[in-house]
């Protein structure tokens, strides 16, 4: 008694392979029917089939017009049925994307962040004032703490000026004016109480285990 066997090395490379072939059978069988009103009949029938093999596809807005757009890409589009969305083309599928520019730094000066860029943005686009004036020495004092957290040692008011008037591109420029900015020190012990306290905030599960360990081990030698 012989079989005739069917490797799949000798069988077509199936389109989409989620559904299986099986159905990739029931595609080619309708696309072979001659009858439109019976390729229609079976299309419809192919999509309850598809439908319940991807239950996942209920929750996807449109899920149906999804389906038959798989149903098109499954018969090469070859399928001569009207179905009740839009038809995909070969043109739509094959289509590429459009190209993506990579992001690119506002400007040299990394250590500063991408934040800082937008921040003066802001500050240009206020009137001139008070508020605009404070938020620019703020901006100065935040730069001058981005850069000692880079470069962990002292830096000139006069470093941080520069680099303001560079960025904002000549408008703003506190270069050769009386204000001071915060002392290298402060900034640094403001970074250094911030770890600490984020350090500080894990130690008491850790001494309140350690209590735990300890009571249980009097609760032994006590044994």
């Amino acid at each position: 008694m012989g079989f005739d066997l069917e490797y799949n090395s000798e069988r077509s490379t199936l389109i989409i392979p989620e559904y299986g072939r099986h159905v990739q059978k029931l595609v080619d069988h309708c696309v072979a029917l001659e009858d439109k009103e019976e390729r229609e009949k079976m299309a419809y029938a192919i999509i309850d089939v598809m439908g319940n093999l991807q239950p996942h596809l209920r929750d996807v807005p449109d899920f149906k017009h999804k389906l038959w757009d798989q149903l098109f890409i499954m018969s090469k589009f070859q399928l001569e049925v009207d179905p009740p969305y839009e038809k995909l083309t070969v043109e739509e599928v094959n289509a590429k994307p459009e190209r993506l520019n990579y992001p690119k730094s506002a400007s040299k000066y990394r250590f500063y962040g991408n934040n800082i860029q937008t921040m003066i943005d802001v500050a240009l686009s206020w009137e001139e004032g008070e508020l605009r004036e404070a938020l620019i020495l703020n901006i100065a004092n935040h730069m001058k703490k981005c850069y000692l957290n880079w470069n962990k040692d002292t830096v000139e008011d006069g470093v941080i000026y520069n680099h303001l008037n560079e960025l904002s591109k000549g408008k703003i420029d506190l270069r050769g004016s009386e204000e001071e900015l915060a002392q290298s020190t402060t900034l640094l012990r403001k970074s250094n109480s911030g770890r600490m306290n984020v350090q500080q905030t894990k130690t008491p599960n850790n001494n309140r285990n350690n209590g735990r360990k300890h009571n249980n081990n009097n609760h032994k030698n006590r044994k």
